[in-house]
């Protein structure tokens, strides 16, 4: 066991294959004389899955009970600091880091995509947390940009998880090659019209092409039936695919020639796996990624009318784009290693 103890805070436990991978992803990077402690949704399955300590994130008594006991409090990563969808993220997450520094724990925030924050209560409540942090590392240039403005110091590097270890899972992809995986979310820019144009322009897609069609759910309550809707219309051979461990999710899209995707880590992993990407954006840290790494795609507010349009960029992409050379990946992985050289330097403070 490791001579600090650290509380784990993020949107770990509710079934997102993205957060299970920053998770898996700040274990790995932690050092190995740290012990970390999760605030998870589900702290059994937590506990199961990576065979760490877990504490349910929603009571109020395990939570200061964890805090007594430990030295840090680390905060990441992911958009935990926004408040476009609603304002029980930033008040939940910046409540925590609070009570954690008035408690006297160190506070780390880590990998943080950082925004939007429209309301002027959330951004002096964020710049205060933020502000109290020994160490800030954040994954993309518009996150820096706000901390920039606040004065703040902090470290940028890629998102953490294209430093994940994945492994390969050859005996998922029993479908006939090649194979193209499709990840879409429920959103309020995903309208039925645009699910109904983009299941007939899959179907389209799959008949000029002859691939074999994975449907890989990251979060099964917001994925799970979108996926079964476009899979009841596919005449070609297609899978639907859920994995719990994020080793595994990454290490899937090897086994892929290129996704559709709208979740930004279905992106991350599937480039860093040398996939071709083709990214349909209902987010900023999409369209902020698709610009970073050159990903073709569009934004799912300006899809077109007419699912042949859909097709013709597919089946172009399909036709002629190129993965990510190896260099350029390992460049996003080493990279990505700034996260855990922040924190090893910081915990080494926390040591002293």
């Amino acid at each position: 066991m490791g001579q600090t103890r650290a509380i784990l805070c993020g949107y770990y436990g509710k079934g997102n294959g993205g957060d299970e991978a920053l998770l898996a992803s700040l274990l790995q990077m932690l050092p190995e004389w740290v012990t970390p402690v999760v605030l998870s949704g589900n702290p059994a399955e937590t506990h199961q899955e990576y065979g760490v300590l877990s504490r349910d994130r929603f009571s109020a008594f395990q939570i200061l009970q964890a805090m007594g006991q430990s030295d840090v409090l680390i905060w990441g990563g992911g958009s935990l600091i926004q408040d476009v969808t609603s304002m029980a993220s930033p008040i939940y997450y910046c409540g925590l880091m609070g009570l954690a520094q008035k408690m006297g724990l160190k506070t780390i925030a880590w990998g943080q995509g950082i925004g939007p924050l429209k309301r002027p209560l959330t951004r002096w409540v964020a710049k205060e947390c933020f502000s109290g942090c020994v160490a800030v590392s954040v994954r993309d240039r518009a996150s820096g940009a706000i901390l920039d403005e606040w004065g703040i110091p902090y470290r940028e590097a890629p998102d953490p998880v294209w430093a994940l270890d994945s492994i390969d899972m050859p005996q998922l992809c029993q479908l006939p090659e090649p194979r193209v995986a499709v990840n879409l979310r429920s959103h309020f820019t995903l309208t039925p019209e645009r699910l109904a144009n983009l299941t007939n322009a899959l179907v389209d897609f799959q008949k000029a092409t002859t691939t074999s069609i994975l449907l890989v759910p990251f979060q099964a309550s917001r994925d799970l039936s979108i996926a079964q809707s476009i899979a009841s219309q596919l005449t070609g051979p297609h899978q639907i695919i859920q994995l719990r461990d994020p080793r595994k999710l990454k290490g899937l899209f090897r086994e892929v020639e290129m996704v559709i995707g709208m979740r930004y880590h279905s992106l991350v992993m599937a480039a860093a796996e040398g996939c071709r990407c083709f990214a349909l954006s209902y987010d900023p840290k999409v369209t902020s990624l698709m610009a970073e790494l050159n990903l073709p795609g569009c934004d799912l507010a300006d899809l077109p009318n007419q699912s042949s349009a859909i097709v013709q960029a597919w089946l172009e992409e399909y036709a002629h784009s190129h993965p990510l050379t190896k260099d350029k990946i390992q460049s996003l992985v080493n990279r990505a290693l700034i996260h855990r050289d922040l924190l090893t330097d910081a915990l080494k403070e926390v040591k002293k």
